[in-house]
């Protein structure tokens, strides 16, 4: 690996069909599981509560919801996991659970405590545009945004 740069293999998870799991019911997951569905992930939430959002895609049946706390058998079979709770302690948790199954998993309250972390994305046309800093997303934002406006209609 060249000096600089996130420490971090840039991959592209083909999650069509194969399940994965979100623990936390709040806005972090408002935002990422409808990208998760786009993808075509099988999705399963367990949160006691959901945001509004979330509640709706429980209702129409587009995503599983377990309405109860974490037990590490809830991600028996996944691929992929994400944990975005108020408690580290739980995330710390998810975490450990996702590492004892060789299953990546993402914290959002301790990128570096995860196993994988989330690039910035956005797309122009047909392509996915990704960006990971040394783990600081606010960074990766703002360049995935230069990327973008560079790019404008290039698709």
């Amino acid at each position: 690996m060249s000096a600089g740069g996130a420490p971090a293999y840039l991959a592209g998870l083909l999650l069509a069909g194969r399940p994965v799991v979100a623990v936390g019911g709040g806005a972090v997951h408002r935002r990422r599981v409808p990208v998760l569905l786009a993808a075509g992930a099988v999705v399963t939430v367990v949160a006691p509560q959901l945001h509004p959002d979330l509640a709706a895609l429980a209702d129409a049946g587009t995503v599983r919801w377990v309405p109860r706390a974490f037990e590490p058998s809830d991600l028996d079979g996944a691929w992929y996991v994400l944990a975005a709770t108020d408690s580290p302690e739980v995330n710390a948790a998810v975490a450990a659970a996702a590492e004892a199954r060789h299953t990546f998993c993402v914290r959002a309250d301790a990128g570096g405590l995860g196993s994988a972390w989330t690039p910035a994305t956005g797309t122009v046309g047909d392509a996915t545009i990704g960006v990971l800093t040394a783990h600081d997303p606010l960074r990766a934002r703002a360049l995935r945004d230069r990327l973008l406006d560079l790019l404008g209609d290039a698709g």
